[in-house]
């Protein structure tokens, strides 16, 4: 799984600087940052009401739209998804409640 999503990433970091007449992801870089987390936004609320309808299809679909627009607002910050990937290895193991007191005391 992860390699798909290592390849999409590649396929990003290459769009972004393609024609933005001839690419989606260069035409949503060239608007900017608010617009794509606006983006991923959008694609995340489509995918809560898939979710709520119980439409596994829609979900489906509806997630891959949201870690590809994920993947498209990492790439404009700068993070890679190997960074993301070893936070959540870093987290492996720990209780999801003590992982979110540990950060509300930092």
């Amino acid at each position: 799984m992860a390699g798909t999503l290592e390849k999409l990433e590649t396929v990003i970091a290459q769009r972004r600087i393609a024609d933005p007449t001839l690419s989606y992801v260069a035409k949503l870089t060239a608007r900017g940052r608010g617009k794509i987390a606006q983006k991923l936004g959008e694609e995340a609320v489509e995918t809560v009401i898939a979710a709520m309808q119980g439409d596994r299809a829609a979900v489906t679909s509806e997630a891959a739209d949201l870690l590809f627009h994920l993947l498209v607002l990492l790439a404009d910050v700068g993070v890679p998804l190997a960074a993301v990937l070893a936070e959540l290895d870093r987290r492996e193991g720990r209780s999801g409640l003590v992982e979110k007191a540990a950060r509300k005391e930092s």
